[in-house]
């Protein structure tokens, strides 16, 4: 919505010539000056008086009467710029702040701004249609305003292009939200504002001074969830997928979820055993839930609340991750059966980064789920950081104009505003598929936590909440001093069951569990098993039969006849048939679309994406193709059979934190699904730490979650400097423990494919972060026979077939990936059978019966450790503190800063040096 204040000040003459080109063509004046000329058929029929739709004659003795007409026009115009001032900015003056004044962010919406006056008031005027009030004084146009756009709401949605979802917008908050709510929805918010203020007197009084990060001051989140949840149950969503951080989390999981005080006090004692409701082994505020409640019409909905660690907003990622993946293999990709909801903090949804990166993805192909709802928590306050210094922006929730979703900041106070802002929400994502915001001010009643004590930072702030009824003691006054006769008996009613249900919970009467029904995708988690170290000495067989191998290769390598194919492409796939057919062998590449279309034909589903993946940064893939006459795509995956599922490849936004946290949410959501994300090079995932630490490596141990999502981080050490060189191998070895991830380093492409199968042939799920090559992807060493598909399983451990005799070697070099081939070279070259290359195929979990296996059959010789990475880096610490069993030494570059030097010369010389060494000494 543009700011036309320009116009208002032109002389009216101004007005009157675009109105003159509106008649001759509209399209040649602005999409809003039309929409006010179309309105405005009476500026010619009312005040002309001819009629006939052109505008009036300007000699003669009408000359004056023009003159009158124009002044009107510019009049009329001046309401229609208040009018379109009120939607852009009322938000600016709105009495959304429970507590305090609100700044003055200069909205200007006085009459002078318009060019009217008190004396203007009793003016009627036509312009009073765009409000819906026909020709009505401007006092009532003005009130009018005042009561949609500058009570207890204000909507923020300039930022809108499309016309079609601001109309929706105005006439929801022009009509809908006026409307009054009926009896049973006033008790309905009255019974969710008593639960949420009962659980925190509960827990106040049973568990006096531990954390629990209570919702004290924005209980109204309860009675919002609960009109969110039932107003999308009645406009076709069957399940609800919930992220939010710890304050209010125990609130939400006993009101909106169903988790009964029992269940809830029971990790407050530390009694609670890990069960299948996402988790435990973390603290009662992180952890996760999954039930099926009844909604007020009668409808069964399922709920999620996702498992989430202390770092603000990590969660986003992961739950949009694990909607898109429900909406693909329950719903058959129907957004509208499956919501997505982010409860934010006001603090967090304006500083962390990943709230972008997840907002940047919502309209992407890859990452689209339909729309999400995002509900802030205004607390108005980061823990002891006023919100001047927190942001730069009018609103936390300014990002939201990036993509053009509209916000609803609301009084946290008044329920009845918050409810019908969040039913408007919700109404929304369902008719448009897009995000929106519902920014509820509120306040927190207590410090960060429970302990905390905020009058040593904020002491003017906590003297006015400490005054302060909470909202239901809010709501309940307004109806008694306010509401008809039926609504002050309510609210004397529900203050009597509030007391007697608060006494119930302190006198701990049992609560029923609310009963589940499992979803498919539950009931396959359900029937796998949790790993064991038996698991891990050797690997299932995961070979494919021959006429699969056959159907796999031959489909990989064709396209229809109309598609035209770069001619570089073409001769790619050429290359790779003529391999094959010459000497029977597979490249890297094609063993590993052979791996995924394996899966494909099995009934499995695959999704990868990353930055640049269907080409591949290091032009390797060619997962889909392009015709070179009309840039149309071609799928290589999507062709094997007509039962497949489809091959879900993307090209990524430009970020790891939240497209690795979507692909961990995505693969959370279906055990059957292999997920891949690949990091451009492999140095860049730790832009994606915090999804690795909190996610990735600990979530079965702190929630009882499996995963099987794969990273695929190029690795290597080829002269191409600092930040792409190492994928930092030494934090990954340095976060295993008790079997929570899986670490490879292949050197043959078969490996690779048995590796990306055995993520699904498994009876469990194992994250898999593989090292993966770059200049390698086409190295002769790395081609396998076809054999090595079709019969077989991973190999943790490849020993030497190059060495005769076991007796005769001296010399152990046990490796892992690119360093191999390297050394490899050298003993071929000077025909050294008295040394034995040993290649670590897997690192973690360590292959230590294979290790001493060939430990006892290289007896007499000499182990080495043989890595490229700095002595600090790389495997050789973690290999020499859990290592069992053998004694070696470790070969390496010297200890570094930096992972790896800028120069080539030098990078040159410390190879050499390294298999020199390994060599001699």
């Amino acid at each position: 919505m543009k700011d036309f204040q320009y116009i208002t000040n032109a002389h009216p003459a101004y007005i009157e010539n675009l109105y003159n080109d509106f008649i001759k063509n509209p399209e040649s004046v602005d999409a809003e000056m039309r929409n006010f000329f179309e309105g405005f058929d009476f500026a010619v029929s009312n005040y002309n008086g001819n009629g006939n739709g052109k505008p009036a004659a300007t000699n003669g003795v009408t000359a004056d009467k023009a003159q009158t007409d124009t002044v009107q026009l510019d009049k009329e115009f001046n309401v229609y710029q208040l009018i379109l001032a009120y939607r852009r900015k009322g938000h600016l003056i709105a009495s959304t702040n429970p507590i305090r004044e609100r700044k003055d962010r200069k909205a200007n919406l006085g009459l002078e701004n318009f060019g009217f006056s008190e004396a203007d008031l009793s003016t009627e005027f036509e312009s009073g249609k765009f409000v819906g009030l026909g020709k009505t004084s401007l006092k009532n146009i003005v009130s009018h305003l005042q009561r949609c756009y500058t009570t207890h709401v204000g909507v923020e949605f300039s930022a809108i292009n499309s016309r079609r979802k601001r109309d929706w917008i105005i006439n929801a908050v022009e009509h809908t939200m006026l409307e009054p709510l009926s009896l049973e929805q006033k008790k309905r918010i009255l019974q969710k504002l008593n639960e949420g203020v009962m659980f925190e007197k509960f827990l106040h009084t049973k568990y006096i001074g531990q954390k629990r990060f209570s919702l004290e001051g924005g209980e109204t989140t309860i009675a919002a969830l609960d009109a969110i949840i039932n107003t999308a149950s009645a406009n076709n969503v069957q399940e609800v997928v919930i992220g939010m951080a710890h304050r209010g989390r125990l609130n939400i999981l006993a009101n909106i979820m169903g988790k009964t005080y029992e269940n809830i006090f029971n990790e407050f004692e530390g009694t609670a055993t890990p069960d299948t409701t996402m988790g435990s082994g973390d603290v009662k505020y992180h952890l996760g839930y999954s039930s099926e409640v009844e909604t007020d019409l009668g409808n069964k909905i399922n709920l999620k609340l996702c498992p989430n660690p202390s770092h603000l907003e990590a969660v986003d990622p992961v739950v949009v991750g694990f909607a898109r993946s429900k909406a693909d293999v329950l719903y058959n990709s129907d957004f509208d059966k499956i919501l997505p909801i982010l409860i934010h903090g006001d603090a967090s949804v304006a500083g962390q980064g990943v709230v972008y990166e997840v907002l940047q993805m919502c309209n992407l192909k890859g990452y689209y789920t339909g729309g999400t709802i995002h509900f802030v928590i205004n607390n108005q306050i980061g823990f002891t950081t006023d919100f001047e210094d927190a942001r730069s922006s009018d609103y936390c929730t300014s990002i939201a104009a990036m993509v053009k979703a509209p916000v609803l900041h609301v009084n946290g106070d008044d329920p009845e505003m918050v409810v019908k802002a969040v039913q408007i929400a919700t109404k929304y994502r369902q008719e448009f598929n897009s995000d929106i915001f519902v920014d509820m001010v509120c306040y927190r009643k207590h410090g960060h936590n429970e302990g905390d004590e905020p009058k040593f930072t904020q002491p003017q702030l906590y003297a006015l909440i400490d005054k302060h009824l909470n909202p239901r003691e809010v709501y309940t006054q307004y109806l008694i001093q306010n509401g008809e006769a039926d609504a002050q008996e309510l609210a004397k009613e529900m203050e009597k069951k509030f007391l007697a249900d608060l006494q119930e919970r302190l006198d701990e009467v049992k609560q029923h569990p609310l009963p589940y029904t499992f979803q498919k995708p539950e009931l396959w988690w359900k029937s796998l098993r949790k790993a064991a170290p038996l698991d891990f000495e050797t690997s299932p067989v995961t070979a494919i039969s021959e006429t699969n191998f056959k159907l796999l290769f031959d489909g990989l390598m064709k396209w229809p006849a109309d598609f035209k194919p770069l001619r570089k492409v073409e001769k790619l796939l050429q290359d790779k048939i003529k391999l094959y057919n010459d000497e029977h062998k597979v490249d890297w590449a094609t063993a590993e679309l052979m791996a995924y279309g394996s899966l494909l034909i099995e009934g499995k589903d695959v999704r990868m994406s990353g930055q640049d993946v269907q080409r591949g940064t290091f032009s390797h893939r060619h997962a889909i193709l392009r015709d070179e006459n009309n840039n149309n795509e071609y799928s290589r995956l999507d062709h094997f059979t007509e039962m497949q599922a489809p091959f879900r490849i993307y090209n990524s936004l430009l970020s790891e934190y939240a497209v690795l946290g979507f692909e961990y949410g995505y693969s959370m959501a279906n055990p059957n699904a292999l997920v891949i994300w690949e990091a451009q090079f492999g140095d860049f995932c730790n832009g994606a730490q915090t999804m690795i630490d909190q996610f990735i490596v600990a979530a079965e141990t702190k929630w009882q979650r499996m995963n099987g999502v794969v990273m695929l981080l190029p690795h290597g050490y080829e002269g191409q400097g600092p930040e792409h060189s190492s994928a930092r191998m030494e934090r990954f070895l340095q976060m295993c423990a008790e079997l929570n991830i899986v670490i490879t380093n292949i050197t043959t492409a078969a490996n690779f494919f048995h590796a990306l199968r055995r993520q699904l042939c498994w009876s469990f799920r194992k994250p898999l972060i593989n090292f993966s090559p770059k200049a390698n992807l086409r190295h002769p060493g790395s081609y396998s026979s076809a054999s090595d598909f079709t019969n077989g399983k991973f190999k943790e451990v490849i020993d030497d077939v190059f060495v005769n005799d076991a007796a005769e070697v001296k010399k152990i070099l046990f490796c892992s990936g690119k360093i191999y081939f390297d050394l490899a070279e050298r003993q071929q070259k000077e025909n050294r059978k008295d040394v034995a290359i040993v290649r670590l195929e897997q690192i973690y979990p360590i292959p230590q019966k294979q290790l001493d296996e060939l430990y006892s059959k290289y007896s007499k010789a000499i182990w080495h450790w043989v890595q490229e990475e700095p002595l600090n880096m790389g495997a050789a610490s973690f290999l020499r503190m859990n290592l069992k069993n053998i004694n070696f030494f470790i070969i390496s570059r010297v200890q570094s800063a930096s992972t790896a030097t800028g120069y080539a010369k030098i990078h040159a010389k410390e190879q050499a040096e390294i298999i020199d060494t390994a060599f001699s000494i």
